[in-house]
């Protein structure tokens, strides 16, 4: 439910409770044009309440993680009821971090009814800030001109992705019967979603025989950070193509993915939680099969694969980060200083092969308050030959080799 305000005094619900009209002077009953009508009601939405300050500005509030008021920062919502040439400032006043990327030239992100793609604002309108009429706290705001009256304007925090567009993506590959791809049902979530795996290898290593490598992939443990997703896609489009290198990794790699970890809270509009208003990635150690039980699952799987005797390889957990550029690595510290070094050793070679990686930003760490993280678990769990690491990607740009300024991730570059 969204509640909306003028300055704090009227309050005002439309329809069916799942909209909200606003306007300058309260609701009046009658739909006028710049009357704007906001709307969060619909999958990975989240908005939770807006304040009128005056006819050009309003003051937009996320709506926290589900059982969780700690995390506040995913925000996705439509406007509609507007007029063409109407100009409006929204303030996002209530994140709960204080760093951000929107400090670098990071900006949200828009759609509407006739223009589909998703794009950035343009920077020159956001601005991030401390407010003092907020206690102190950071305020992104941008500034908008409405062009089409007939529009719905959709806006986010970053270009979302869906579990029912997983479900879509996932369906179509299941529609072209290749034969070196396996799509399962792990398990399910609290609410019911599916807890998909995928197995992508050539046919010969499904029958079984000589052991072979074997690669786990896990994503969107943390449902805002939907950068991931689109990772986790592009890997999964490059390993069932025909290219030279993806059959050769297929003849010799056994690849489980599972391409999202944390379905419920996609699906409601989380930032970082579930459901239930856990952080999943803090969990690994001692999951539930009735509170977590789609990371109780993934946990099985890897624990019995290890028992299995099987090549482990590696395990990478894909992530988005919010306040830093590139993509990145964070790794485990170990005792044997020859581990240690064989560990850095794929951070490397994607940063010789991949121009948008960064090895200065990968770090390798052992904190405490990190030890339930898949990354630390599982690198505890699995033999002296396993390699474990979370991937983050950012949210918003890289620095290619040479250039002063950043290069944004566009919804095509990022998969």
């Amino acid at each position: 439910m969204v509640v909306c305000s003028e300055a704090g005094r009227e309050e005002a619900l439309v329809g069916n409770m799942n909209k909200l009209m606003v306007t300058p002077t309260g609701y009046t009953g009658v739909s006028r044009k710049s009357h704007l009508v906001f709307d969060a009601c619909f999958e990975s939405g989240n908005l939770g309440r807006v304040d009128c300050i005056s006819e050009f500005e309003f003051d937009l509030f996320i709506r926290p993680d589900t059982c969780n008021p700690r995390f506040r920062v995913w925000f996705n919502f439509t406007v509609e009821n507007v007029q063409e040439t109407q100009r409006v400032i929204f303030n996002i006043v209530n994140f709960s971090k204080t760093k951000s990327l929107y400090r670098d030239g990071m900006s949200p992100v828009v759609k509407s009814t006739s223009r589909p793609k998703w794009q950035r604002l343009p920077a020159k309108n956001v601005y991030y800030y401390r407010c003092p009429d907020h206690r102190r706290n950071y305020v992104m705001s941008f500034a908008f001109c409405f062009d089409r009256e007939d529009d719905v304007y959709q806006f986010a925090y970053c270009y979302p992705y869906t579990y029912t567009r997983l479900q879509h993506y996932l369906d179509s590959l299941e529609r072209r019967n290749l034969d070196y791809l396996q799509r399962e049902q792990l398990g399910l979530s609290v609410q019911q979603r599916r807890l998909d795996l995928l197995t992508i290898t050539s046919t010969e290593n499904l029958r079984g025989g000589e052991t072979k490598k074997l690669v786990v992939l896990t994503a969107r443990v943390h449902p805002g950070e939907s950068p991931a997703s689109f990772i986790c896609q592009g890997v999964i489009d490059f390993l069932v193509s025909q290219h030279p290198v993806a059959v050769i990794l297929r003849d010799h790699v056994i690849f489980k993915i599972v391409p999202m970890l944390n379905p419920d809270g996609v699906y409601l509009g989380n930032y970082r939680c579930s459901l239930m208003g856990f952080d999943l990635n803090r969990h690994w150690q001692e999951p539930s099969p009735w509170i977590h039980p789609t990371l109780h699952a993934v946990k099985q799987l890897i624990v019995q694969l290890s028992q299995d005797a099987v090549g482990l390889e590696f395990y990478i957990d894909v992530h988005a980060h919010s306040t830093m550029m590139n993509g990145f690595m964070y790794g485990n510290v170990f005792e044997e200083e020859e581990r240690v070094q064989r560990q850095a050793v794929f951070p490397r070679l994607l940063c010789q092969n991949a121009p948008d990686f960064s090895f200065s930003n990968t770090s390798f760490n052992r904190d405490v308050v990190k030890a339930g993280t898949g990354r630390r678990f599982l690198g505890g769990l699995l033999d002296d030959m396993s390699y474990c690491y979370t991937l983050e990607v950012s949210f918003y740009s890289y620095m290619a080799a040479g250039s002063t300024a950043p290069v944004p991730y566009t919804e095509d570059t990022c998969i």
